[in-house]
C-alpha cells in the first residue's frame, strides 16, 4: 500500500481493537504512527500487518482511494475472503499473536543479548542461550523463524557476539534507539580500514612491549602490569580521537594501579627515562619538595595530538592506593576546567575514569560520585567510565566480591548505557569506544565500558596467583597474548605479513634499552617541577616568611557599608520570610552604625568583598545555602514563588558566589571540592560539614589527598573545610570536630588549622586564604553557639583596619599598667574563651589573663 493510500486512515487508532489492548496497545500505536509517515521505517512483518488493517478498514467502511468511485469495489477486494466486522481483526488472532511474538523475540536480542554474549576471553565455548533468547519462550518454531533466519542471525551476531549492551534500564527511548541503531551500524555496516587495524595492532604492541621490557629488567618489582588488558590502550586512543572530533579540548583522567604506568607512557607520553629512574631508585634523594611517592601513584600531563591532527590536553590525576577515591577528585578537576574554559555545554572538557572490577562494585565512593553526576552542583556533562575487568580482586573471586551479575550493575541506577566487551576483540572495543564517546557528547551523561580481560600475573608481580586461582592461571599461561592473537587475525586477513607482528614487537622492546643505559649511567633525580598549569603561575611554594607574613585583608569602611546595602536588598516583588526580613535589616543596620556585626553577617560580607574584587567563591555541603544553624542565608527563597535569590551575584559579572546544597555525601562532595581547588587556585573553595564530626566520613580525602598531596606529589591545594565544633550539650556525637586528629596530620606547614573566636577573625581568615601568594589547605573549627553569642560580635573598624591575628591577647589587659596584676596566663582556643572570661568575672579572678590561639598550625611561635 502506498504512503498516500495509507494516509486515509490517519484518523483511526489501532487502540480501537479490543484484542490489542492486552498486548501492548501504546507500543503498536507508536509503530502504526511511524508506518503512516514512512512504511519502510517499520519491520516488514509489521508493515504487512498494518497494510492488512488498513485494507480491512477500507473494505469495512467503504473508504476508497482518491479518484475512485465509492461504489466501485476496491481492486484488492479479492485478497480478503470476508469483510471484517466492527472490532474484529482483519486477520486471525493466531496470526497476529505469532507476528507479535516474533517481534518480541527480535527485540529480546537488543535487551537480553548480553546474557549470551561471548564476553570472557578465558572461555572458548559459546554461552548457552538464556531463556529470554529461546524461540520456544515466545511460542515460535523453526518453521516460524525460517523466513527470518538471516535477520535473526544478524541480531545474534551484533548482540550475542563479543559485546553485550545493557539499555533496558534507560528511561528515554530516544537514547535506547540511538545506542542500538549506532551499535548495529558499527558492528555490521562500518568495517575498519586496514590503516585502523594496523594502528590498533601497533598500540597493542606498544602496550605489551613496555611490560615485556620491564618484566625482564625489573624482575618481581611491582608495576601492576596491563598484560591481559592491553586493549585499554587503543580504547583510550579511540575515545580521545572521537571526543576531539566532537569538540573536546581537554581530557582529565583518573585511574588506580592496573595499567597506570603503561597508560602514562603510551597515552600521556611520560618519557621512559623518567619511569626507569623511578624503578632504579638509585639517585640522590632531595626532600626539598617533600617525601615523594611510589611511581604508580603519580600523575602526568601531555599535549596529545590525534591522528587527525586535533590537539587535546591530557592530564592524569595523582592517586593513592585508595583506588576509587580519585573519582570525585577527577570530576571536581573537570568542573573547574570547564568553568575556566567557559565550557557551558560541557563538551570541551571530558573526564575519563578507569576502574577495577572489584573496586567499582565494592567501594561506596563509586555510588556517591555516580549519584552526584546529574546534579547542578557537581555535573560535568557525563564521565566516560572504563572498567578494566580482571575478573579477580587481589585474590578474591567475583562470587565473593559482589552480589550482582556484573561488576557494573551499580551504574544501572544512573540511566547510563553499559557495554560489556571481550578484551580479546580489540576491533569491537574500538567501535564501542567510538559509540560511547559520541553518546557522551550528545546526551551529556555517563556511559560505562566493561572491558572483560584478565591479568597475566598476580595482583602485583611479586605475587603467586596460582595459590588462589590455580585453574584460571593454568588457562592464562596456555594462551597467546591479545597482541599475538590480533596479529594472527590480521595476517589471516592479509592485512599484514605473517612475520611482521613479531618483528615489530621485538624491535619495539629493544628500543627501550638505550634509555635505560642512559639512566643508569647518569642517575638523574626524577624531575620535580613548580606547580603545573597556567592557573598556578602566580603562586609559589611557601617559605616560613610567607607563612608568617601579615596579609592586608581590611576593606574600607564606606565600601563595606555600600556592600551591606546591596547584599541585604532584594528585588521588587521578591517576598522573603518575615523573620528573614528582620535579619537582613539588622545586618544593614550593624554596618551602618559600625557595631554588633555577628558571625553570619561578617562571613557573608567576606564572600561579598571577594566577589566584588573579582575572586569567585565556591562552597558546597549539606544545607550550606541557609547554613545548618540558620546563620548564613547566602541564598534566600521567595515564599510565594519558591524562586531563589543570591544578592552577592548581582555585584559584578567578573566573579560569582557558587554555593550549592550537596547530596547527603561527605566523601564524594569533599573529594569534588578538593579536585576543584586543585585546578582553580584563584578561587576560594569551601566544603562545610553539617556537623564537624561528619568530616570523618571523608577521612580518606583528608588523609590521602588534602593533608599530603604537596609532600607526595608537589600539588598544592587551597581547599577550606568548615567544621562546626564545640561542646554545646548535644552529646558526644556532635560535640567535637576532632581537632586533635587534624593536628596529628600536621607537619612541615602542610596545612593551616584555625579556630577563630570572633566574626572579624573569620572575615580576615577567609580573605587571607585567597590573597596569599601560595596555597595551603585550611581547616576551620567553626562555631555553633558563638553564631549568636552577644559578645562574639565585630565592629566596622575591626573589619576595615585589622588583619587576621594568629594570637589574640586578652583585651582586659590592653594597657601596660594593667598587666602588673597578672600572675597567671591561660592559653585557649575558640568558644571556651567566652566561658573562661564569664567565670573570671564571677570569681573576680582579675589576676588571670586569657590568651586565644586562633591558629594552631602552623604554630605561631613568633607571635606567641
Amino acid at each position: 500500500m502506498s504512503q498516500n493510500n495509507s494516509a486515509v486512515f490517519k484518523a483511526e487508532s489501532l487502540k480501537q481493537w479490543d484484542y490489542l489492548k492486552s498486548i501492548n496497545a501504546d507500543y503498536i500505536d507508536e509503530l502504526y504512527g511511524r508506518f503512516l509517515q514512512d512504511p519502510e521505517s517499520v519491520d516488514p512483518t509489521w508493515r504487512y500487518f498494518f497494510e492488512g488493517v488498513a485494507l480491512g478498514q477500507s473494505l469495512e467502511i467503504g473508504v476508497t482511494p482518491a479518484g475512485e468511485s465509492a461504489t466501485k469495489p476496491h481492486p484488492a477486494a479479492n485478497l480478503a475472503s470476508t469483510t471484517s466486522a466492527p472490532n474484529t481483526p482483519p486477520a486471525s488472532i493466531e496470526a497476529l499473536a505469532k507476528a507479535l511474538n516474533l517481534h518480541k523475540f527480535r527485540e529480546a536480542f537488543k535487551t537480553h543479548g548480553h546474557l549470551a554474549a561471548k564476553l570472557n576471553p578465558l572461555e572458548d565455548s559459546t554461552p548457552a542461550l538464556a531463556k529470554a533468547l529461546q524461540p520456544a519462550t515466545y511460542g515460535l518454531t523453526d518453521a516460524d523463524l525460517a523466513p527470518h533466519r538471516a535477520d535473526i542471525d544478524r541480531l545474534k551476531q551484533i548482540y550475542c557476539g563479543t559485546v553485550g549492551v545493557e539499555t533496558l534500564h534507560l528511561q528515554d527511548k530516544t537514547e535506547r534507539d540511538f545506542v542500538t541503531e549506532q551499535l548495529e551500524k558499527l558492528m555490521t555496516g562500518q568495517h575498519l580500514s586496514p590503516e585502523d587495524k594496523k594502528f590498533i595492532l601497533s598500540r597493542l604492541t606498544d602496550a605489551e612491549s613496555l611490560e615485556r621490557f620491564l618484566h625482564t629488567r625489573y624482575v618481581a618489582q611491582k608495576r601492576f602490569s596491563i598484560e591481559g588488558g592491553e586493549v585499554l590502550i587503543p580504547v583510550f586512543d579511540r575515545l580521545i580521537e572521537t571526543l576531539a572530533n566532537h569538540g573536546t579540548e581537554e581530557v582529565v583522567i583518573g585511574m588506580a594501579h592496573r595499567g597506570r604506568l603503561n597508560t602514562l607512557v603510551n597515552i600521556l607520553k611520560k618519557p621512559a627515562e623518567k619511569l626507569f629512574t623511578e624503578f632504579d631508585d638509585n639517585y640522590p634523594l632531595s626532600t626539598e619538595h617533600g617525601e615523594g611517592d611510589v611511581k604508580y601513584h603519580k600523575g602526568h600531563s601531555h599535549d596529545f595530538v590525534t591522528r587527525g591532527g586535533k590537539p587535546v590536553h591530557l592530564s592524569m590525576a595523582f592517586n593513592p592506593s585508595h583506588l576509587e577515591f580519585v573519582n570525585p577528585v577527577v570530576a571536581g578537576m573537570a568542573r573547574a576546567k570547564q568553568v575556566q574554559r567557559q565550557d557551558h555545554q560541557k563538551t570541551k572538557v571530558v573526564p575519563i575514569v578507569v576502574h577495577g572490577d572489584a573496586a567499582f562494585a565494592g567501594q561506596g565512593v563509586v555510588y556517591e560520585t555516580l549519584q552526584a553526576s546529574q546534579l547542578e552542583s557537581y555535573g560535568v556533562g557525563g564521565t566516560l567510565h572504563i572498567v578494566s575487568n580482571n575478573q579477580v580482586g587481589f585474590t578474591t573471586d567475583p562470587t565473593d566480591s559482589r552480589s550482582t551479575r556484573y561488576c557494573t550493575d551499580l551504574a544501572r541506577m544512573l540511566d547510563a548505557p553499559i557495554f560489556h566487551v571481550n578484551g580479546n576483540d580489540p576491533e569491537t572495543a574500538w567501535k564501542v569506544a567510538t559509540l560511547c564517546a559520541e553518546y557522551r557528547q550528545l546526551y551529556k551523561k555517563d556511559v560505562v565500558i566493561d572491558l572483560v580481560c584478565y591479568r597475566k600475573y598476580g595482583h602485583n608481580e611479586g605475587d603467586e596467583p596460582s595459590f588462589t586461582q590455580p585453574l584460571t592461571y593454568k588457562n592464562i599461561s596456555a594462551r597467546k597474548s591479545p597482541r599475538e592473537t590480533y596479529a594472527d587475525q590480521l595476517a589471516s586477513q592479509g592485512v599484514i605479513a605473517a612475520d611482521v607482528g613479531k618483528t615489530v614487537f621485538d624491535q619495539t622492546v629493544a628500543a627501550y634499552a638505550p634509555a635505560l643505559e642512559k639512566v643508569r649511567a647518569e642517575k638523574p633525580e626524577p624531575h620535580t617541577s613548580e606547580y603545573e598549569g597556567r592557573h598556578w603561575s602566580q603562586f609559589r611554594s611557601a617559605t616560613r616568611e610567607d607563612i608568617e607574613a601579615i596579609i592586608p585583608t581590611g576593606v574600607a569602611k564606606t565600601h563595606l557599608q555600600e556592600l551591606a546595602q546591596k547584599i541585604n536588598h532584594f528585588p521588587q516583588g521578591f517576598t522573603i520570610h518575615p523573620k528573614l526580613e528582620r535579619l537582613f535589616e539588622s545586618r544593614r543596620q550593624a554596618f551602618l552604625v559600625g557595631q554588633g556585626i555577628d558571625w553570619g553577617n561578617a562571613e557573608v560580607m567576606a564572600y561579598a568583598t571577594l566577589v566584588d574584587q573579582g575572586v569567585s567563591v565556591r562552597m558546597s555541603g549539606q544545607d550550606v545555602q541557609r547554613g545548618t544553624f540558620t546563620h548564613r542565608h547566602a541564598v534566600v527563597t521567595d515564599v510565594n514563588t519558591g524562586l531563589d535569590h543570591c544578592a552577592i551575584n548581582g555585584l559584578t559579572d567578573a566573579a560569582k558566589l557558587h554555593i550549592f546544597n550537596s547530596h547527603l555525601s561527605e566523601t564524594a562532595a569533599m573529594g569534588f571540592e578538593y579536585g576543584y581547588a586543585l585546578t582553580d587556585p584563584a578561587s576560594l573553595v569551601i566544603w562545610e560539614a553539617q556537623f564537624g564530626d561528619f568530616a570523618n566520613g571523608a577521612q580518606v580525602i583528608i588523609d590521602q589527598f588534602m593533608a599530603t598531596s604537596e609532600s607526595k606529589w608537589h600539588r598544592a591545594n587551597g581547599l577550606v573545610l568548615f567544621l562546626p565544633h564545640g561542646y554545646e550539650g548535644q552529646g558526644p556525637e556532635h560535640s567535637s570536630a576532632r581537632l586533635e586528629r587534624f593536628l596529628q596530620l600536621c607537619g612541615r606547614d602542610n596545612m593551616t588549622v584555625a579556630y577563630p573566636s570572633t566574626p572579624a577573625q573569620m572575615f580576615h581568615l577567609l580573605r587571607r586564604q585567597v590573597l596569599r601568594p601560595f596555597r595551603k589547605p585550611l581547616v576551620v573549627m567553626t562555631p555553633k553557639s558563638l553564631l549568636r553569642h552577644p559578645k562574639a560580635v565585630a565592629t566596622l573598624d575591626q573589619l576595615s583596619q585589622e588583619h587576621f591575628h594568629e594570637i589574640l591577647d586578652d583585651p582586659a589587659y590592653d594597657q601596660p599598667q594593667k598587666v602588673g596584676g597578672v600572675s597567671r596566663i591561660i592559653l585557649c582556643t575558640g568558644k571556651v574563651y567566652y566561658d573562661l572570661i564569664e567565670e573570671r568575672e564571677k570569681l573576680g579572678a582579675h589576676h588571670v589573663a586569657v590568651i586565644r590561639l586562633e591558629q594552631i598550625h602552623p604554630w605561631p611561635e613568633f607571635q606567641l
